[in-house]
């Protein structure tokens, strides 16, 4: 059963990706490039022309395109359907395992085959299915069946869905090999696969150089991510001789002392090698210092948005550390940094998300918030806390970006919540599942994040580590950030005044393909919380998780006997970040306008990102940049080739320049060359007999 949950989607991708070509040979035979019209803004054939609307077609930023939109390729329905139905059976078939293996305890290891054979690195391919891969399980193949459902409305004008449907397999299955993995070589294998699936699908409308520049952007930062993950798999390597978890798990009790040189630098060989791991986490997770990707990564469609946010890329990294936790564990210092990382990143992102414009780019910067709080779990050794908040995010997070994906389809592809208003009367229904996926992301009682999102402050508290305080402080006032931009995201866009009257009185609701996933999330934003409240964060974890899990001792316990004010204070700064926002945006609408512009330092510090983009460009991107040139026309042109193969085949041509000169053709010039050599050769005669 695992190996067709894991595999599906890899032949739903296969069929999709054959499709696309046989689709566009058959659309353009002779091979010749579809000329692209562009807007004037770099927006060219990126976009889905809505013929409900008008016979334009727009992108996904709200611009014209004035261009005929190309056919479909052929098949197209059949690349939908065929894709789909593969994944909601991996769905269907993932909760079936999250019973059998979490309830029935049918834990399994399933070898495949023999993968690499050199030396001592024995590495094969098989498939561990324990209580967490379950839940992983379940968690990307849900989310992914209902993104697959929802893209056959979203994208149904666009030309090129084959591949589209094609690439969102392919990066379902890069993260189902992640999960399932038994060693860390093949984690690596899902985690870059995953990496190559996201910057397909980032830079899917690649005629846009934004779309692009985020695809190549998300790239390279979690390239500096992965590079930490690789040197901490070969520290592992080098340390226990094995990259295989068992082996691993069972061996590092036995490094604890032990010293790594690092550079010179007698670094404890535990701690080390959870920081170098730690930091592919960061890189891949978003986490403060390597964010910078995760918001331009809204480039791309809004369902490809719903997929890497809400189950797949980014849950990678607390993956990863969740599974580690045997060797997180025996190493205090590491889980201090990853606590210090998680709690700076919840509430840092959270402040950005107070004054962001783009309805996409505000639940971004959401679930870099979100993210946080899961680290901040892992370092305080609660890793079921942590992985509760990453399975109710998923759903909450999923119908975030699906019901601003459905508010921009009304909104004739329009993203900035300045030119909306008014909406909840003509999408009554989106504007409903928009209001539970608020109501769980800021933590209501009774809805899902309630329950994860608190347990999260709590074991914050409790916990053994020098940044507890510093991060119980920082996710409470985090948590009433959350409330306010979660809200004025709600009151802008569906309260007040239509702001473009055209988009506003042709707004209608998605199709059905669209209302239905983002109905069923809006029934887990609701349902994956309570029920589960006993299994991951309650007395059922040590029965639940058993051995896929190295929990801190009596964390738990400890959650259950904190001071009242500590469990009320996430509830207050909810109801707090509500009411102001309430005041700001529906009472008194010239307030948000007054406070900017008696902080204008502060508001422009929020809104260019804390400058971050800027100070990389300044510290990283210039320098590369310079340094390339330099080699380039310095290193490479002037020196290599211009003392080298240009140099010398410009000083032969010179020679025979000059030589060619003396070619006149005028007979007293040869006669009186050849005089002075007759001449030169009697002197040197006489000369050279003088001598003897």
């Amino acid at each position: 059963m695992v190996q067709a949950i894991v595999f599906l989607p890899l032949l739903g991708a296969i069929l999709a990706g054959l499709i696309a070509i046989f689709g566009a040979h058959a659309r353009n035979p002779s091979g010749d490039e579809v000329e692209h019209h562009d807007d004037g803004h770099g927006h060219g054939a990126d976009a889905h022309a809505s013929a409900a609307h008008d016979d334009h077609a727009h992108d996904d930023h709200g611009h014209d395109d004035h261009h005929v939109s190309e056919p479909p390729a052929q098949g197209s329905r059949a690349a939908e359907l065929i894709t789909t139905c593969l994944l909601m059976i991996s769905a269907a078939l993932s909760w079936v395992t999250l019973v059998n293996v979490g309830f029935m305890h049918q834990d399994a290891r399933i070898a495949l085959f023999p993968w690499i054979n050199s030396g001592d690195l024995q590495i094969s391919w098989a498939l561990r299915v324990d209580t967490l891969t379950a839940v992983m399980l379940v968690v990307v193949n849900t989310v992914s069946a209902l993104v697959h459902l929802y893209s056959i409305g979203y994208m149904d004008e666009d030309p090129n869905r084959p591949r589209f449907f094609g690439y969102l397999s392919l990066f379902t299955f890069a993260m189902l090999m992640l999960v399932t993995s038994d060693n860390l070589v093949q984690m690596f294998f899902g985690w870059e696969g995953v990496g190559l699936a996201s910057y397909l699908l980032i830079g899917f409308w690649y005629q846009k150089p934004s779309a692009n520049a985020a695809a190549i952007k998300a790239f390279v930062v979690n390239r500096v991510g992965d590079f930490g993950f690789a040197l901490g798999i070969f520290a592992l390597f080098a340390l226990i001789g094995s990259t295989d978890f068992e082996t691993i798990f069972a061996g590092a009790p036995g490094l604890s002392g032990k010293t790594i040189d690092f550079f010179g630098w007698h670094a404890d060989a535990l701690t080390l090698t959870c920081l170098l791991l730690f930091m592919g986490a960061m890189g891949k997770s978003a986490q403060f210092l390597l964010h910078t990707w995760l918001p331009d990564a809204m480039e791309g469609p809004t369902p490809v948005s719903a997929l890497i946010h809400a189950a797949t890329m980014v849950t990678a990294g607390v993956f990863m550390v969740a599974r580690l936790s045997p060797l997180f564990e025996l190493a205090p210092n590491a889980q201090a940094v990853v606590m210090f990382f998680g709690a700076t990143t919840a509430f840092f992102a959270a402040t950005i998300g107070l004054v962001q414009n783009d309805i996409k780019r505000i639940v971004a910067y959401s679930t870099c918030s979100q993210l946080g709080y899961m680290f901040v779990a892992m370092g305080a050794g609660a890793y079921s806390v942590g992985m509760f908040h990453l399975f109710t995010h998923a759903f909450f997070k999923a119908l975030l970006f699906l019901g601003s994906g459905s508010v921009i389809y009304a909104m004739h592809h329009e993203q900035d919540i300045r030119n909306m208003g008014g909406l909840w009367r003509k999408i009554p229904y989106t504007f409903a599942v928009m209001c539970i996926g608020t109501l769980a992301l800021t933590g209501f009682p009774m809805f899902a994040g309630y329950f994860s999102k608190d347990a999260i402050i709590e074991s914050a508290y409790v916990a053994h580590n020098p940044f507890s305080t510093y991060a119980f402080t920082l996710t409470v006032a985090a948590a009433g950030l959350t409330s306010f931009y979660s809200w004025r995201l709600i009151f802008k866009t569906f309260f007040g005044e239509p702001h473009d009257q055209e988009h506003y009185e042709a707004a209608h609701e998605a199709p059905l393909w669209m209302l239905i996933p983002i109905g069923v999330l809006a029934a887990g934003s609701i349902l994956a919380g309570y029920p589960f409240k006993e299994l991951f964060a309650g007395h059922g974890v040590e029965e639940f998780f058993r051995e896929s899990l190295k929990m801190h001792p009596h964390i738990i316990e400890e959650m259950h006997h904190i001071p009242e004010w500590v469990a009320a204070a996430p509830f207050v700064m909810m109801v707090a970040g509500a009411v102001i926002s309430y005041i700001f945006y529906i009472q008194r609408p010239y307030l948000p306008v007054e406070l900017a512009r008696q902080q204008p330092m502060l508001y422009q510090f929020l809104l260019n990102k804390w400058y971050f983009d800027e100070l990389y460009d300044l510290i990283f991107v210039r320098p590369a940049k310079w340094i390339g040139y330099t080699l380039w026309k310095k290193g490479d042109g002037f020196i290599i080739d211009g003392l080298g193969p240009d140099g010398v085949s410009a000083r032969v041509l010179d020679v025979t320049r000059n030589v060619v000169k003396i070619q006149t053709g005028y007979l007293y010039h040869y006669a009186f060359a050849m005089l002075i050599g007759v001449a030169g050769l009697i002197t040197w005669f006489m000369f050279g007999l003088g001598g003897q």
